[in-house]
């Protein structure tokens, strides 16, 4: 098998030269100086216990590789950033090859199903972080993360239990299940958070209005009939596996939303986050005011290009008063 990795950023490069280190065969699809930087000297993977330089093949458009019928294809972009990816996939000759959506949020797989028959979701958690634009950062022991896949909307087979055997050998603890999305649900909860830290900046104290985006989230969720398995800091296999360790040199500033916003990429996927919940709520004849607020919020942050830490809790605490929310609500 060999792996795809569409989306050499921070999780995707990890993965990328996770693998690579494992021996096994690997592909990245990256863009501009990045992409001619991995090329030029590889891929430098930084984690808590040491820094090393891997190289692997990268281009920069599927159109520029030979697909196979045993390809195992990873997309790892933002899901603003999915449909895009497919319809290249699709005019480069992609046709029955498995698709891994190991990505946040749960609309990617309804994305990739409509365009092949072979979709599998993966619900990722790995505190990776790009400092330079040839590094990928994780920061992470004593597994690099925690990847749990299985087929979409349900099932399993061959192909994530290949993958997942890869993954293992690349230091990254892999499960696979009969209902994968129930534990994308979950880490949609966590993810809930993104815009606000993003926001107010790493380290701010967040967790009112998080608890009631995610009350809220809880409440929608389950008027539409949707399950979900507990994702979060006291799960055991996080606890087992995945301890946050820094990395000397480097810093972590936060997540994928904040990350976003540092760089300036002039999008972030909080519309498939707290996006998500809200359309759920009016879906089913409900309102979600704390996520659809968080929505906007987003909007205004890229609009305005405002980095992170921005604003302050008392200024979305305003914003709030004025729909009649208070965090104390």
């Amino acid at each position: 098998m060999r792996t795809i990795v569409y989306g050499v950023g921070a999780i995707g490069g990890v993965v990328a030269a996770a693998l690579t280190l494992a021996g096994r065969e690997v592909v990245g699809i990256a863009r501009g100086n990045r992409l001619a930087l991995i090329n030029e000297k590889g891929l430098l993977l930084r984690t808590p216990e040491a820094s090393e330089r891997v190289p692997f093949p990268c281009v920069g458009d599927p159109s520029e590789i030979d697909f196979r019928a045993d390809d195992a294809i990873l997309l790892t972009m933002k899901t603003q950033d999915t449909l895009g990816a497919l319809d290249r996939l699709r005019a480069a000759g992609v046709t029955t090859q498995p698709i891994f959506c190991m990505q946040n949020g749960v609309t990617n797989e309804r994305f990739a199903l409509r365009r092949f028959p072979e979709v599998h979701g993966v619900t990722v958690r790995m505190p990776g972080f790009i400092n330079e634009p040839d590094d990928a950062c994780v920061f992470s022991g004593p597994k690099l993360g925690i990847f749990d896949l299985g087929r979409y909307p349900g099932g399993q087979n061959a192909h994530d239990h290949a993958l997942a055997e890869a993954l293992e050998a690349g230091n990254i603890a892999a499960f696979v299940h009969d209902d994968v999305m129930r534990l994308k649900y979950g880490k949609l909860f966590v993810n809930l958070q993104n815009i606000i830290e993003a926001a107010l900046g790493r380290g701010a104290d967040f967790d009112r209005l998080y608890q009631l985006a995610k009350r809220e989230a809880e409440e929608v969720l389950t008027a539409a009939a949707v399950g979900w398995d507990v994702v979060d800091m006291s799960d055991e296999k996080r606890k087992k596996y995945m301890k946050f360790l820094p990395i000397e040199g480097v810093k972590y500033d936060g997540g994928s939303t904040t990350q976003s916003l540092m760089r300036g990429s002039g999008s972030v996927e909080t519309d498939y986050m707290n996006g998500e919940v809200t359309l759920l709520a009016r879906l089913n004849g409900m309102e979600a005011p704390v996520n659809a607020y968080l929505v906007e919020l987003s909007g205004r942050l890229v609009r305005d290009g405002l980095k992170p830490g921005a604003l302050t809790i008392a200024d979305l605490e305003a914003d709030l008063a004025q729909r009649d929310v208070t965090l104390d609500s």
